[in-house]
């Protein structure tokens, strides 16, 4: 079977590996180690070192690989895919993702350098960091994950739990748990699961770099700090790489910390009345309208086009979420104070973006992080103890500068910031925006490839 194979779900032709129940903890280490290419097929079975790191990864009695998958991506590159059951609720799922190079099929190569990335809000670690693999055009280098794969990296990814809700789902009682007590909890499972399997590779006692987009390099902070607090022996981040947010407001940002307030305020009262989840077919929606029927009347902005519906929804963002004064999604150009094209990124992958939204997503995350940006910089924070290497890229147009502020707090001295300003400051509002970070044709000269630089030097 070559590299541009379509992929298949077993290493062995016709069989999925799904697994109804947690099979014996030997066997699904053989499963895993061996199936996904850890290991050479010649050793009889997983060594000491790899079970005993896993134990540690998956002894957690609620955690259950569910199904195993890969397919092919471009070149020598493919994803795979983990299902982890975590609990008993309905969505207490996670699915990780490993986008890497392979020797032979189900074989990655030995990558030295390995990074988990976060995905954001209505979005997933597929639809952010590798947007062919949901439908999208083809973007620049196939997407951030992807080209760091193409560098060398072993680049692993998260779901988070809600992703999975279905849509229409009724039983959503286990989204009152979802906040960013159990997405720390679950980024540290990730990581040692990470760890573990990487270990027959000879790569286990490498710690791995910690990156996320948006909310979720916002969780990737309070993990390093939370991380902060345990004795060495017990972390797993060896640096961070949070791309465009803050994690706590400057004293000279205080407008923007009084609006989390009054955020964090609605969520909390919305999640009280029952609603512990946000809807983003808002997102599809607008996404599938604008790909598939441009010109026709917008069912969700009465008065214009589906593309203009999308187009000032993306480009100026501040209207409806104003996280900084001209936040914007994607840079557009502006006539007459209205978006009329995007300036840095297609059109199409914008909206594949968009549609691939997942239905719900837990208040409760979204309401946790509104009280830490509410909270400001209390001197006995946690954050103040990361001494890990840390890397930000910002967006001029999205958190840009004001994400530079949380960089200042952190106790390590090798800290690096890269803002992407291609306008003059009286063009903020068209300026590179949050998401042309993940999609604007040039944001792999802009952003990825000195993320992919620091990350080899370190």
């Amino acid at each position: 079977m070559s590299h541009r194979d379509p992929g298949t779900t077993s290493p062995i032709p016709g069989r999925r590996l799904q697994l109804a129940s947690r099979p014996p903890a030997r066997a699904l280490l053989a499963a895993l180690l061996v199936g996904l290419g850890a290991c050479e097929p010649a050793e009889p079975g997983p060594t000491a070192e790899a079970q005993a790191a896993l134990r540690t990864a998956g002894s957690d009695a609620a955690s259950t690989v569910l199904e195993v998958t890969r397919e092919h991506v471009t070149g020598d590159i493919v994803h795979y895919s983990i299902v982890l059951g975590v609990g008993a609720g309905p969505h207490d799922r996670l699915r990780l993702h490993r986008i890497v190079r392979e020797r032979a099929v189900w074989w990655p190569h030995p990558a030295a350098q390995a990074i988990l990335l976060l995905h954001g809000d209505f979005a997933t670690f597929s639809s952010n960091f590798a947007p062919s693999l949901v439908g999208a055009p083809t973007p620049p280098r196939q997407g951030l994950a992807v080209y760091l794969a193409e560098q060398g990296l072993d680049v692993w990814g998260l779901d988070r739990r809600w992703t999975s809700a279905p849509e229409g789902a009724t039983d959503l009682a286990d989204f009152a748990e979802m906040g960013f007590a159990s997405a720390i909890e679950d980024i540290g499972r990730t990581l040692a699961f990470a760890r573990s399997l990487r270990s027959c590779l000879g790569k286990g006692g490498e710690r791995l770099f910690l990156g996320g987009f948006s909310r979720g390099a916002h969780l990737a902070y309070e993990y390093a700090a939370a991380e902060s607090q345990r004795p060495a022996r017990e972390r797993h981040v060896k640096g961070l790489v949070p791309i465009d947010v803050y994690a706590r407001l400057s004293p000279e940002d205080e407008p923007l910390r009084q609006a989390a307030c009054a955020r964090r305020d609605e969520t909390l009262a919305a999640i009280a009345a029952g609603t512990l989840a946000g809807d983003n077919t808002f997102f599809s929606a607008l996404g599938t309208l604008a790909a598939s029927a441009p010109d026709q009347p917008s069912p969700l902005f009465p008065g214009v086009s589906n593309r203009d519906a999308m187009l000032g929804t993306v480009a100026q963002t501040y209207q409806f979420y104003g996280v900084t004064p001209v936040y914007h999604l994607a840079g557009a150009e502006l006539q007459g104070g209205a978006p009329v094209r995007l300036r840095y990124a297609q059109e199409g992958l914008i909206d594949a973006w968009l549609a691939a939204a997942p239905p719900l997503q837990a208040n409760r995350e979204i309401a946790d992080s509104e009280a830490r940006w509410c909270a400001g910089a209390p001197l006995a924070d946690p954050l103040r103890d990361i001494d890990v290497p840390l890397f930000y890229v910002g967006a001029a147009g999205g958190f840009g500068e004001h994400g530079l502020y949380t960089t200042t707090l952190v106790r390590s001295r090798d800290v690096s910031t890269r803002v992407v300003r291609l306008l003059p400051g009286s063009q903020e509002a068209e300026d590179f925006g949050h998401a042309d970070l993940l999609y604007g044709d040039d944001a792999k000269d802009l952003a990825w490839r000195h993320i992919a630089a620091w990350i080899q030097r370190h």
